[in-house]
């Protein structure tokens, strides 16, 4: 079934992207078929030849089938998981550390004047 390389690949890219459940409700309600699978590879922008297709889409019915398996594990005492550990915002706190001087800050500019940096114009009128 999946013997890694493109299909791995694709299957990787959609995980990133998008969460297992909107993929189980995009492909639940449809075949996964030929189409299908270059269309999820055309988004991906990623290409691949017609044995790697297969495998592909061998592999997505495989995610599918997985999917529906766990909807028939009972869940009802299980709380919903919010986080992967009990700690939540365990981030550092704001603090200010000093700042950078005007002229300290200028030296590292490509181009500037007495106070301000120079870019060039973006937006044009």
């Amino acid at each position: 079934m999946c013997k890694g390389g493109k299909s791995t690949q694709i299957r990787n890219h959609l995980y990133k992207t998008y969460s297992p459940l909107l993929l189980f409700l995009y492909f639940c309600f449809m075949e996964v078929n030929d189409a299908l699978v270059q269309k999820l590879a055309n988004l991906a922008k990623l290409r691949f030849n017609e044995n790697e297709a297969k495998a592909i889409q061998v592999d997505l019915e495989r995610m599918i089938q997985f999917v529906q398996k766990m909807e028939e594990v009972n869940t009802d005492a299980v709380d919903p998981l919010l986080h992967m550990s009990a700690s939540v915002n365990i981030g550092r706190k704001d603090a200010i550390s000093g700042t950078c001087q005007l002229d300290a800050a200028l030296m590292n500019a490509g181009k500037h004047d007495l106070q301000f940096f120079l870019v060039p114009k973006v937006i044009k009128k």
